[in-house]
């Protein structure tokens, strides 16, 4: 599968001032900002290429403020990144399809996998229903 490459101009016509400042140059939306996905079936894929992410039954609330999710559809749809940027270690999270910054994953995550996903929620969509 070869990676959906886009021109920054591309990418800016595309998506808003925040979802590129998200998903492009590597930013965090303000918690509590979007998080606000229904509460149902379905999946959220990326806001940038509509790769499928995270499946809703894997979602959880972590109390941050961002959407939060216990494990990837599958470990393919996802690349993951070490980030020493804010004086911090972490793992970033990016869309392998189309290279979108989501967020990061931390190990506090509840069971069965101890992980916590914690995505910008502006770089997600939500698609309804049963698509896995």
């Amino acid at each position: 599968m070869s990676k959906l490459i886009k021109t920054d101009a591309e990418w800016r016509l595309q998506l808003s001032d925040l979802a590129y400042k998200v998903t492009r140059k590597h930013g965090t939306e303000p918690p509590f900002s979007n998080d606000n996905f229904p509460k149902s079936a379905g999946i959220f894929i990326c806001k940038c290429c509509e790769e499928n992410l995270f499946d809703a039954n894997s979602k959880f609330d972590s109390g941050t403020g961002w959407p939060s999710f216990y494990e990837p559809i599958t470990a393919k749809k996802i690349t993951e990144k070490s980030d020493k940027s804010l004086f911090m270690r972490r793992t970033e999270v990016l869309c392998s399809n189309c290279d979108a910054h989501l967020g990061h994953v931390f190990n506090d995550g509840p069971l069965p996998t101890g992980l916590r996903y914690c995505m910008n929620g502006i770089a997600l969509k939500f698609k309804e229903g049963k698509h896995c």
